[in-house]
């Protein structure tokens, strides 16, 4: 019911904005060795790193006490605490990324373990998971570790190096020496591999679990997953380091990225909900980005 959503959908903001904040706060001084980052208002003082942090344990805080006012009245049965334990594993997983992350290669499966949680508590918080459910955690799972490990490391590979960073990007080779960005072709594999098993795993109701689909939905699927592997294989092909297209490529994949999961979903909850999920995060990002001093479609990340 709209109830039980608005306080998930509340849960999981307060959750992606503590992460969002506590990584911020951390890496102010690596964002201080990009000129395009000098702007953002921990980076400028704009915002005092004391307050960034209290804005994130607050939020980290309000996110449980949401937890209870969703189960308030209920009985806490398996499923619910199961759905606890994803949270609390969420929190830790995402805070040791934030914090030690940089200095730890591989943590990006961490965050992208912690994301996946915070939705599979949404799923128990309710009963018993189905496959589908599994299916959009593993999706969920593969688009944070390509957000991170591949974009990331792709989009900081000019300056991770100088403060030392640890990650996946730069131990397979990734650099930038001038403006020449090398990519290998080790990670290159690595990024088409984490695509194809997401267009794999969203065709993968309709394969093997035996839901309805309409023939237009598959090629929509189809189209869309298309656009998510050519903006890829566009940002992997880049052969000069230029920020500004770097950040492009992945503001277009994440458009696109997005709304596969609600156009799997339209069998299970019609093509109106699939079509607000959709619409909801572009018009949200359209009307609050320029409130926040951002340019649209040139996030400063």
């Amino acid at each position: 019911d709209l109830y039980n959503l608005t306080v998930l959908f509340i849960i999981g903001a307060l959750s992606a904005v503590y992460g969002f904040v506590l990584n911020d706060y951390v890496d102010v001084e690596l964002d201080k060795l990009v000129k395009e980052l000098h702007g953002k208002p921990l980076v400028s003082g704009e915002v005092p790193r004391e307050n960034a942090l209290m804005i994130s344990l607050l939020c980290m805080i309000f996110a449980f006490l949401f937890i209870f006012i969703l189960w308030r009245g209920e009985v806490v049965n398996g499923y619910r605490f199961a759905a606890a334990v994803c949270m609390v594993l969420a929190a830790v997983l995402g805070s040791f990324y934030n914090v030690y992350g940089k200095r730890v290669v591989g943590s990006d499966f961490f965050v992208a373990v912690s994301m996946g949680f915070v939705f599979l508590f949404g799923a128990l918080s309710f009963g018993e998971p189905n496959a589908v459910t599994w299916v959009v955690f593993l999706l969920t799972f593969n688009n944070l570790l390509h957000m991170n490990a591949v974009e990331g490391g792709v989009k900081d590979a000019d300056h991770d190096h100088i403060m030392g960073v640890k990650n996946l990007a730069l131990l397979s080779g990734v650099r930038v020496e001038g403006k020449k960005l090398f990519i290998p072709k080790s990670f290159k594999i690595f990024s088409i591999s984490i695509r194809l098993f997401s267009v794999f795993l969203v065709f993968t109701p309709f394969l093997f679990f035996g839901y309805d689909y309409s023939f237009w939905q598959l090629i929509v699927l189809t189209l869309v997953s298309i656009g998510v592997l050519f903006f890829s294989l566009k940002l992997i092909s880049l052969e000069t380091f230029d920020r500004d297209r770097i950040r492009r490529f992945i503001a277009t994949q994440s458009f696109l990225r997005y709304s596969l999961v609600p156009i799997m979903l339209i069998p299970i909850v019609g093509v109106f909900y699939s079509f607000i999920l959709i619409l909801f995060p572009i018009v949200w990002y359209l009307l609050f980005t320029p409130l926040v001093g951002e340019k649209l479609f040139k996030p400063r990340m």
